[in-house]
């Protein structure tokens, strides 16, 4: 055998064995949350409990509080007049009767309105008409949240105290917004030190380090969130698609023949190994402490995106330290897969059904606790 093939293979195994120690020597995923004071595996409500009431509103959010899930998420962003509220979309329309309220406003964005303003309107009502079989009655005039009414909400229920999972939305149409939510969470008493042993309190996350999560899918604002509020947990969300992780494909949706976008999202795939990798190690070194990659579902839909959380995918992040918490996913199949690929939370609009399917199930039904609730 030429000397050089040996040299050669003996450096290959010594390079092999380096990066099989560094993967050894990391904490296992469950030790990386509890690190954060996060649990694992996290159950992360949706814009609230949205399968069954309005997102983010208040029956939603109370849902998913009295149920049991880790965390309410929310989408934030800022009105015309510097109130931080919450709201997924880029304007109302699908979530208000803006239209009515507003008609000549109807397609300006949310932040184009006052928090007065956004008050007045109904955004309760679209979800009866949507989904007839949840509909209620009470689900009428429910109004737009402000982040201090929803941290009400997680500090009202004594016997469980979800923490807070926030997404700077679209963060560049809300300069300073980093900031302003650094100095609303302070004012709330949401970034103080907490004593360790509240970490593990009975009462659940809201009491421990982890009680806040920030997350973002644009590394400016990750930057900034990092520079404002550098001890809490961040996660960078993960996408295949423009402002995100370089698709392998260069057919837009509308060359693709696909007949609706949650298809053609669905077979979107990174470029390659590398493009996916430098994302994951972009995260780390800007201080995330994991990642929000999308999911593909088994039964299609819209939520239904590029499979960022293959296994080997999922083994990577952790090999560099950092946990996977997956969107969005609903069915007990869908659930079963990611757990299997190896993902340490589940952002879920049915926090009902992932408790159930964590084996902590609720002790009342969602029809009991919205009618508790008062809804």
């Amino acid at each position: 055998m030429p000397v050089t093939f040996t040299k050669s293979a003996l450096l290959l195994s010594m390079l092999l064995g380096i990066g099989q120690a560094h993967a050894a020597n990391q904490p296992s995923p469950a030790a990386l949350a509890n690190r954060s004071g996060i649990p694992h595996p996290a159950v992360i409500a949706h814009r609230g409990a949205s399968f069954d009431a309005p997102e983010s509103t208040a029956p939603a959010y109370k849902l998913a509080r009295d149920l049991g899930a880790d965390y309410l998420e929310l989408d934030l962003q800022r009105s015309k007049d510097g109130v931080l509220f919450a709201l997924h979309d880029d304007n109302l329309q699908r979530t208000t009767d803006v239209a009515s309220k507003f008609p000549e406003r109807k397609d300006s964005p949310a932040n184009a309105f006052t928090m007065a303003e956004l008050k007045t309107l109904d955004a309760g009502s679209w979800f009866n008409t949507a989904y007839p079989d949840r509909a209620r009655p009470s689900y009428e005039g429910l109004k737009v949240l402000t982040l201090d009414e929803i941290i009400d909400i997680a500090q009202g229920n004594p016997l469980h105290k979800p923490g807070l999972y926030i997404e700077t939305k679209e963060a560049k149409q809300f300069p300073g917004l980093e900031r302003d939510l650094k100095e609303k969470l302070h004012d709330r008493g949401w970034l103080s030190p907490t004593a360790s042993k509240l970490a593990k309190s009975a009462l659940g996350v809201g009491q421990g380090k982890g009680k806040v999560v920030l997350q973002t899918f644009e590394k400016s604002s990750l930057e900034l969130l990092q520079k404002e509020m550098p001890q809490v947990p961040k996660i960078l969300l993960l996408w295949v698609g423009e402002g995100s992780i370089e698709p392998k494909s260069k057919v837009k949706f509308a060359e693709s023949g696909d007949k609706d976008k949650a298809a053609y999202y669905a077979k979107q795939e990174p470029k390659d190994k590398a493009e996916f990798q430098r994302w994951v190690d972009y995260a780390k070194a800007q201080g995330a402490i994991g990642t929000g990659p999308s999911a593909a579902l088994t039964k299609g839909g819209d939520q239904s995106y590029s499979d960022l959380v293959k296994p080997w995918m999922n083994q990577y992040t952790h090999d560099q330290g950092l946990l996977v918490h997956v969107y969005t996913v609903d069915d007990a199949v869908d659930y079963q897969n990611v757990m299997n690929a190896g993902v340490d939370g589940i952002f879920t609009n049915r926090a009902s059904e992932l408790l159930k399917f964590y084996k902590r199930p609720a002790a009342a039904s969602v029809a009991q606790v919205l009618t508790n609730n008062g809804y």
